[in-house]
């Protein structure tokens, strides 16, 4: 049962964004820390010398780009520890789950079998965040903006693909109970260029309650 008890200001030290390609987790981020004044944890997908190649031909990197994230993500969440979560708000762009998501859906069965004998391994040594921020959009509209932001290496992603992800992340957050749960839906929304839909994200974030909890965008009320 959703506990609908409100999370104070105090327990929300470390943020995750998360959400599919396109989705405008960064973006989300960055504003976030700005606002808030938080220590900014970025991922940097492009250092990932595979994921060209991935997009390319799926079925013969899918295990080496997702070894390269497990690996590097681990390694980012260890500079976390590194930080002082009691003196301040930390912003991540991604939650270390989001790698066991996507590695389900590009490895086979002795690829998958492998990899969750690493993640298990690692995945014990994780810091949870206080809260995480699922941003969902319909998988067309994340190809339009994934063509709109024009990385060479994306323009080649395809629609069925994007609805895999969606799938896969809906499923994966449907039982999700790590830590309270904000879903938003961006597809009517623009927090980027629009400040009022920005100001009335950021009011629901303040005051998040646990569980998990669905915004509703101003304009929906």
């Amino acid at each position: 049962m959703t506990d609908l008890g409100k999370i104070t200001e105090a327990e929300k030290r470390y943020i995750a964004v998360e959400g599919p390609i396109g989705v405008g987790k960064t973006s989300l981020a960055k504003m976030l820390a700005a606002e808030l004044g938080g220590e900014l944890l970025l991922e940097r997908r492009e250092d990932n010398p595979f994921l060209e190649k991935f997009y390319r031909d799926r079925k013969r990197y899918a295990f080496q780009t997702q070894l390269f994230f497990l690996i590097t993500r681990y390694q980012h969440q260890k500079d976390l520890s590194q930080l002082d979560l009691f003196q301040g708000v930390t912003i991540s762009d991604y939650l270390f789950d989001r790698d066991r998501i996507f590695a389900h859906i590009n490895l086979d069965k002795d690829e998958l079998r492998l990899y969750e004998g690493i993640y298990s391994l690692l995945d014990s040594r994780i810091t949870r965040p206080d809260m995480v921020i699922l941003l969902q959009a319909r998988p067309e509209v994340l190809r339009d903006r994934i063509r709109a932001r024009g990385t060479p290496y994306e323009r080649d992603i395809s629609l069925e693909y994007l609805k895999e992800v969606v799938e896969a992340y809906g499923d994966y957050f449907f039982y999700y109970n790590e830590s309270p749960l904000l879903v938003v839906d961006t597809t009517e929304i623009d927090f980027v260029q629009s400040r009022e839909d920005f100001e009335d994200l950021l009011r629901e974030i303040k005051g998040t309650r646990k569980g998990t909890w669905y915004y509703i965008p101003l304009g929906s009320r």
